[in-house]
């Protein structure tokens, strides 16, 4: 039996949508383009959901690169509101964030992801819970703070870490019910590829929906997003378009209010210690 999702409505098992920008080329430069290798693409890839993700979702990651990377493409934290927010509060860019360790793959393929990756993702996850008490160095340093968790917590469906999938081809039905039932907090976000038009064909698709390019899709599993899970429900993702007609971006609204993206700047000098001093960059 297929899934049924809400479009924008993520809490329970459900996608939604996301309209991602074209980017015009002149028919020039892409008759005389050179061919990407495959690590190319993989890493134009990486930078493009690392930046997406900063821009729109609070995510402050990095890349991971190397042979010792342990299955990782993206690592670090996504800063959002503490589950006991008032969702009456008239606004959230008052509330103290608090950190949830990520730990993302990035896979531009072109046929669809099945759920082996899933699974690869879940054994990245005990893996990591498993060595980083015990040799944290096999791990990139992220912000220098990369503190080892208990080996234990994955014995309880809400920790402080998310498993992040990013795919540029579309997942299968039994990706999504792997991801569904696990109890690892997964969010699985779909970034097709950019298109390339030519300048002709962009200036002609000014005035048409055409023009905001293909439709992605995200999804949180009830680890993550469910009444039970992680974030209690309080999670929402909602396509906004711009109002002169440009093309939109996804944003998180929390508790049924906007959710602004905001990542602080633990590089400046005593940020980072502040922080960590009165509790608001502790991942629990």
């Amino acid at each position: 039996m297929q899934p049924s999702f809400q479009h924008c409505k993520i809490p329970s098992f459900s996608r939604s949508q996301f309209l991602l920008q074209r980017r015009p080329i002149s028919s020039s430069r892409q008759a005389y383009a050179p061919r990407l290798t495959t690590v190319q693409k993989g890493s134009a890839f990486e930078e493009r959901s690392l930046k997406l993700l900063a821009q729109t979702m609070s995510m402050s990651l990095k890349r991971v690169g190397g042979k010792e990377d342990g299955g990782i493409d993206l690592v670090g934290w996504w800063w959002l509101p503490h589950v006991t927010v008032d969702a009456q509060k008239p606004s959230l860019l008052s509330f103290e964030r608090r950190r949830l360790r990520v730990i993302g793959q990035c896979k531009a393929e072109k046929k669809k992801l099945g759920p082996n990756y899933v699974r690869e993702l879940e054994g990245v996850m005990y893996r990591f819970l498993t060595l980083s008490s015990t040799n944290a160095s096999i791990y990139p340093d992220t912000e220098n703070d990369l503190e080892p968790l208990p080996t234990d917590a994955l014995e309880h469906s809400r920790f402080p870490m998310v498993a992040l999938l990013i795919s540029e081809s579309p997942f299968t039905k039994s990706t999504l019910l792997r991801a569904q039932s696990s109890p690892i907090p997964f969010f699985l976000l779909h970034l097709p590829p950019l298109e390339e038009l030519s300048s002709e064909d962009s200036h002609a698709n000014d005035d048409i929906d055409g023009s905001l390019g293909d439709v992605g899709a995200a999804m949180c599993n009830p680890a993550l997003c469910g009444a039970q899970g992680l974030l209690k429900g309080r999670l929402e993702v909602r396509w906004e378009r711009h109002h002169l007609g440009q093309q939109g971006r996804p944003a998180i609204w929390w508790n049924n209010n906007r959710l602004p993206s905001e990542i602080p700047d633990l590089e400046l000098p005593g940020v980072g210690e502040r922080m960590l001093a009165d509790g608001r960059g502790k991942s629990s």
